[in-house]
């Protein structure tokens, strides 16, 4: 390996980085149920929050809350997923690196 391939190589692992701490700082939300349910998480699919309405609560059956939870973190994980890859392809030109995103 020559010179200009390692500082090549320093160059786009100090961009990678930058990228992860910009994707740390990024969040998305999502919602469930009308806004009953949101969930917020990160650039790296780190949930960060959960709120839900008093509303949405039901002590006599719980399944439709439940739902509405799993719905608004999958959905979370999807969009943050999505803002990381979108991030990621533009550092690296598309080319599909194993162990990114």
């Amino acid at each position: 390996m020559n010179l200009s391939m390692i500082n090549q190589a320093r160059q786009l692992k100090a961009k990678l980085d930058e990228a992860q701490k910009e994707l740390e700082k990024t969040e998305v939300v999502a919602e469930a149920g009308k806004g009953a349910v949101k969930v917020t998480a990160n650039g790296q699919q780190r949930i960060l929050s959960i709120t839900i309405s008093p509303e949405a609560m039901d002590s006599n059956d719980p399944k439709p809350l439940e739902r509405l939870i799993l719905k608004a973190i999958t959905d979370a994980q999807a969009k943050s997923q999505k803002v990381a890859n979108k991030r990621m392809k533009s550092l690296t030109g598309g080319i599909h690196i194993p162990g990114l995103f």
